[in-house]
């Protein structure tokens, strides 16, 4: 299973429900201001759970972005030596989003995310029911822009891998005829057409 780093800006956000970053698949790093002098506790805590998963980047100086400067730099370094790897920013600035357009542009998987929780990675893992699946599915297609699946095998294996392989033959194509159903998708042959929603 491919890496997900989880870059968190903890001057933009105290994150929430970090035990459910406590598999091998996760590594986290938190990028704490230079300006900052604590950690809260809880966050702490849970870091410390992860162990080695787990690191901090205090940065040096301060002025509009640095911390985003850093996070910046960690993407780039990492993507150089783990392509593969996913990444997760966790910060409610939105002006992470045009270095995740520029990522996705070089075939780096990258997003952003308010909270632990936002993650789509978290969603898909904690949704159940057959609505919460279609709506993390939905989501996960409108974020591709024009780089959605085109064929009924690459959406298959788009989904499949949304849910960490995790879904059985029977229900992904259960899933497929529902979105079939719903009108989000027409399949003609083996092509995928899109309708999704607002």
């Amino acid at each position: 299973m491919r890496t997900n780093y989880v870059l968190i800006d903890y001057e933009n956000v105290q994150p929430s429900a970090l035990s459910v970053l406590e598999k091998e698949h996760f590594k986290v790093i938190v990028f704490v201001g230079a300006n900052q002098a604590k950690v809260a506790f809880d966050v702490a805590a849970q870091l410390q759970r992860l162990g080695p998963s787990a690191s901090y980047v205090k940065i040096s100086g301060n002025g509009p972005n640095a911390l985003d400067f850093h996070i910046a730099y960690y993407i780039g370094h990492l993507a150089a030596t783990e392509p593969d790897a996913y990444f997760h920013i966790i910060s409610k600035d939105t002006g992470f989003d045009p270095l995740i357009t520029h990522l996705k542009s070089k075939k780096i998987f990258a997003c952003r995310s308010k909270d632990i929780g936002d993650m789509p990675i978290v969603k898909a893992a904690n949704s159940k029911t057959l609505p919460e699946k279609l709506a993390v599915i939905v989501t996960n297609l409108k974020q591709r822009g024009a780089a959605k699946p085109r064929t009924v095998k690459t959406l298959s294996s788009t989904i499949s891998s949304l849910f960490q392989k995790a879904l059985a033959e029977d229900e992904l194509a259960a899933i497929l005829k529902h979105m079939e159903q719903q009108g989000f998708v027409t399949v003609t042959g083996t092509k995928v057409g899109y309708s999704l929603p607002e």
